[in-house]
């Protein structure tokens, strides 16, 4: 196995050998039965286009659709323009929109299943961060909504900075909410993203206080019935996730987007507990890295093979928390860090130049980390692409 000297967190460096060996679990998987499922998909910048700071969003639609297409073999869903496809970070709604129909096309064409992110971030004139107002921001829902459905996708309307920004209180939420899901023609997700990883979102649904704004997001949710197919938290909190869920009105999922705690989110409440059978469904960014793995657990929980599916999923964590780790925002330099090295794509570029968000550190360690849990379909690869990016850095050996 490859030996590379990779840098390490109290900035010396330290020989590693690898030693994950690829897991070998098939070309493809069925939809899991036990389980809805969706991985948050990120984009590929085109390396040749000038995807600096502040520039417009130009993507690889080759390698973009691509990788949907990888998902889709897997078994996933695929929940598109969402925040890891770095919606609010770089990619603008002019490449989102673009993107949306692409996607659209892409998954009828095979049967699969695809969501897309709705936001506000156009409008009449593009809304930037800030305050434009209550009704500027519902009409900017509203456009966006109209191509997501017009593509024939199925909505996820995702917490809103500008919202955050505008609303003076709960009743600001209830009418921006209630006017969307009175119009839509299909039921849609509610996006519920903590402010980890968005600081433009705290307070979101009109309260500070995680426990009423729950409240207010729940009094949404039943004011609404048939309107709401499920909802996402991304909380990061596990117990906050397992309590929402319990209080979802009969036939609203709750989609897990806890990056930290997935697997006994998703395995759910064990018998003999106070909500026996209780579970969360998935749409999580750490699915886009982790989707041949995550598509074999599913396939283990399917068959209530429990022991499998903890035996595929737990070793993954230490991965998670290190993608996700603080400022947790900047995890989708990790996401294709990963996508590159296992081969998905050939560069490591993101939109708006964010490949240079996370430290060479921390990028090694997600690496061994990739490479502990046979996550690289070719090692040789990941490890001449890794030794790559050292020589930049000025680390050889």
């Amino acid at each position: 196995m490859s030996r590379l000297v990779l840098p390490g967190a109290s900035g010396g460096l330290e020989s590693y050998r690898m030693v994950g060996q690829p897991l070998k679990l098939g070309t493809g998987a069925r939809p899991a039965r036990s389980r809805v499922a969706y991985a948050a998909a990120h984009v590929v910048a085109d390396p040749l286009a000038d995807n600096t700071p502040g520039r417009p969003a130009v993507l690889d639609w080759d390698a973009t659709l691509a990788f949907r297409h990888h998902l889709w073999r897997n078994g996933l869903g695929v929940a598109d323009a969402m925040d890891t496809a770095q919606r609010g970070m770089g990619l603008d709604w002019p490449a989102t929109a673009e993107l949306i129909r692409r996607s659209a096309a892409e998954a009828r064409a095979v049967d699969g299943r695809l969501v897309c992110g709705a936001g506000t971030d156009t409008g009449t004139g593009t809304l930037e961060p800030g305050a434009p107002g209550v009704a500027a921001v519902l009409r900017a829902y509203t456009e966006q909504l109209a191509v997501i459905e017009d593509a024939g996708a199925t909505a996820v309307l995702m917490a809103s900075r500008q919202l955050a920004a505008s609303a003076s209180g709960p009743e600001d939420y209830a009418e921006v909410y209630g006017t969307l899901l009175r119009q839509v023609s299909r039921p849609v997700i509610l996006h519920w993203l903590g402010p980890m990883f968005d600081p433009a979102l705290a307070g979101y649904w009109g309260s500070a206080d995680l426990d009423a704004a729950t409240q207010v997001f729940l009094e949404i949710i039943a004011a609404h019935p048939g309107a709401v197919d499920g909802v996402k938290v991304s909380l990061l909190d596990a117990d906050r996730e397992v309590a929402l869920r319990r209080r979802l009105p009969a036939g609203v999922r709750c989609y897990t987007g806890d990056d930290f705690h997935y697997p006994e989110l998703i395995e759910g409440d064990p018998p003999g507990s106070s909500d026996p059978g209780g579970y969360s469904d998935a749409l999580l960014g750490v699915f886009d890295p982790l989707a041949p793995i995550a598509a074999a657990a599913l396939a283990a929980l399917d068959t209530d093979d429990l022991p499998g599916y903890r035996k595929l999923f737990e070793p993954t964590v230490p991965l998670a928390r290190q993608l996700f780790g603080a400022p947790t925002y900047y995890y989708k330099t990790g996401i294709v860090f990963l996508a590159w090295l296992a081969g998905y794509q050939s560069h490591f570029v993101l939109v708006n130049g964010l490949q240079s968000a996370r430290s060479l550190p921390h990028l090694a360690r997600l690496f061994v980390l990739a490479d502990e849990v046979g996550l690289f379909p070719d090692p040789e690869l990941a490890a001449a692409r890794m030794r790559g990016l050292l020589e930049i850095a000025g680390v050889s050996g």
